[in-house]
This record gives structure tokens, C-alpha cells and sequence, in this order.
């Protein structure tokens, strides 16, 4: 049975905390995403807790955690970084109410949470693909976030995935560096056409990948929590003058179109990125006929994806949602809400 208030869902990421409280009955009552830059120390997100304490139930819940803070570099290492936040998260919340999600051991309470650090440390693409594998027969679940990207390939409610850690995920393409908002654009490509010529990227922090989607209209207007890479406006314009630093030029050495256009090239370097993953993914055998499931706040690309691969594209809000509820929010915060969905049982393990 669930507490009076029901439960609330915690995903802490090292740059936003993304938090879901679900009802006695089921019902999503709030999703929330708040920026939390804790390479800088964890006072955001003691700020962040305080913030919600006026707006949610939070010592009348039960508690469900996932976590990547513990990769930021204000931490010696993984181990320590998912114990330090451990001890502050019972510190402020009622520990007799605290679960973490350690992945194929399901839940873990607080009282135990120590031994199983391994399993707590970046657990959240794994929650979202249970969830998701348990509705769904076959498919790739596709998380494209402000960071980083998630993949990873299930059928038959078994999850296919080699790696584990972010060492591991990375080497199977089961994640890639990269994400909507907050890449740096050099990471995308190491050259674009301007004008009939290539040429090489400044090595610089000129701009991001929200710059680029920005001028494309498809960035979503509450994806981007963090300023720009030069501090200044978030307009189409400001961008597109950005993008030109990149190439060692002013706004004024094109026009709109030059910019789109240049925008447009990095986009498809990043679809190139995602496409050439999820093939790997789908070679382990699945079917024609399994689907791409996107995620979180780039899961626009998702799609673009399901087109060019002539997939079938699912949205996990859709999924994840029941009634009227948000499903947009809800695939926004999709390892948040889906730490609401599953049982607090070990899963399944599959041969």
C-alpha cells in the first residue's frame, strides 16, 4: 500500500534534477525539472529541495531515487559520489521512506543503499527501458537529453544491453556524449560547408547544440535552464551570431538562410550519430517490426531517427501517461516517472 501522499520519483542529474510525484491512486500530480549545477557544489540542490518542500508533500511520501550526480568532478569518484549523496538525501528526507534504484536489484533501501553503489551509480536510462519493456515487445529506447543520448535495445521484456557503467555504454554505443542543449558544437563535427567551402571549427565554447535547434524552431522552450555560451540572450538571433563564431565569422558575413543551413548540417551530424548507434542496437537480433521509443527533451531527433530507419516511432510520454496527465513532461522526466511505474521488486533476469 501506498503512503497517504503517494510517491514521489527522483532522478538527480549533475546539471538538472528532474522530480515526478504520483498520487495514492496512481495519478501523476506534478512533474518538475529544475537546474542543478553540481559540479559546483550540492547547495543548488539543497535550494531545489527547499523549492519543492512549498509545493510537494515531501515527508508524507515515499521517496524513489535514480542518479548521475555522482559523476561530476565535485566527487573523488563514482563510489563516492553516489554514498555522499546517499547520506545528504537521508539527511533531509525521511529515511524510512528512501528507496534507490539499483537496476536489475530493483529497490534498495536506504539502510542498505551502501553495499549496492555499483548498481545505484547511473541507473536511470535502466529504469526508463524496464518500463518501457514491459509494455512494449520489442524495441530501442532512445533517452536524447540536454547531455547525453541513451540507447538501448530489449524484446520479450529482456533487456539487450553489454554495458552497465558509462565506460561500458559509451564503447557499445549504448550512450553517446551528446544531447540537445548543452554540447559544445565541436563535438558534433569537426568541419561544415559555408558558402562552397569547408571550413574547420573553432576549438572554442562559441556555442551549443542549443544554439543550433534553436534556430532550426525546434528547441523545446523549457529545455534550456542554463545560459549561453557567451552569457547572452536566448533569441534566434543571438544564436545564429554564435554559430557564426564557430567559423571565425560575423553574423553579418551571412544571411538567415547561410545560418539555418549551417544549423540544419550539425543537426544531421547528430542524427547520423543517433542513426548509426541504434543500428548497432538493432542488429542484435530484433525484429522488423520493434519500434524506436524516444525520451526525454531531444526526442524530436528520436523521430527524425524512425523516419530514416523506417521505424516505427513510439513516444514514451504516451506510455508513461495516464488520462490527462502531461505525457509531454512525462517524457521529458521519463526515468523519473517510470521509477513511479515499477514495482519495487528485483527484475526479471533474462538469459
Amino acid at each position: 500500500m501506498l503512503p497517504e501522499q503517494g510517491v514521489i520519483g527522483w532522478d538527480i542529474g549533475g546539471a538538472h534534477l528532474k522530480v515526478a510525484w504520483q498520487d495514492q491512486c496512481g495519478r501523476i500530480k506534478a512533474v518538475e525539472i529544475m537546474p542543478t549545477p553540481l559540479w559546483q557544489g550540492l547547495e543548488s540542490l539543497g535550494q531545489a529541495l527547499q523549492d519543492l518542500s512549498r509545493r510537494l508533500p515531501l515527508h508524507d511520501c515515499e521517496h524513489r531515487i535514480t542518479m548521475t550526480a555522482e559523476l561530476v568532478d565535485l566527487f573523488d569518484d563514482r563510489r563516492s559520489g553516489v554514498l555522499e549523496l546517499i547520506d545528504w538525501l537521508k539527511q533531509r528526507l525521511p529515511r524510512q521512506s528512501l528507496y534507490f534504484y539499483a537496476g536489475v536489484e530493483g529497490f534498495i533501501p536506504f539502510a542498505k543503499a551502501g553495499e549496492f553503489t555499483e548498481q545505484i551509480a547511473s541507473a536511470n536510462w535502466l529504469a526508463t527501458t524496464r518500463y518501457a519493456a514491459s509494455v512494449v515487445s520489442s524495441g530501442v529506447m532512445m533517452d536524447v537529453g540536454t547531455t547525453t543520448s541513451d540507447l538501448l535495445p530489449f524484446k520479450k521484456q529482456c533487456l539487450l544491453n553489454k554495458g552497465f557503467t558509462d565506460r561500458q555504454r559509451l564503447a557499445h554505443d549504448e550512450m553517446i556524449y551528446a544531447g540537445v542543449v548543452r554540447t559544445p558544437l565541436m563535438a558534433i563535427a569537426d568541419r561544415v560547408p559555408f558558402k562552397g567551402e569547408w571550413l574547420t571549427l573553432a576549438n572554442e565554447l562559441f556555442a551549443t547544440t542549443a544554439d543550433v535547434y534553436r534556430v532550426l524552431g525546434d528547441l523545446p522552450e523549457a529545455a534550456d535552464l542554463y545560459p549561453a555560451a557567451d552569457g547572452k540572450e536566448k533569441t534566434t538571433s543571438a544564436s545564429r551570431r554564435r554559430l557564426s563564431r564557430m567559423i571565425g565569422a560575423d553574423l553579418s558575413d551571412g544571411s538567415e538562410a547561410d545560418w539555418h543551413r549551417l544549423a540544419a548540417f550539425f543537426a544531421d551530424r547528430q542524427i547520423d550519430a543517433l542513426s548509426l548507434a541504434c543500428q548497432r542496437q538493432l542488429s542484435l537480433g530484433l525484429s522488423d517490426s520493434a519500434v524506436l521509443i524516444g525520451a526525454g527533451v531531444g526526442r524530436f531527433l528520436v523521430e527524425r531517427v524512425a523516419i530514416r530507419l523506417g521505424r516505427v516511432y513510439l513516444d514514451i510520454g504516451e506510455l508513461l501517461s495516464q488520462g490527462d496527465e502531461n505525457s509531454s513532461l512525462a517524457a521529458d522526466c521519463a526515468p523519473a516517472v517510470a521509477l513511479l511505474r515499477l514495482t519495487r521488486e528485483p527484475h526479471r533476469a533474462c538469459a
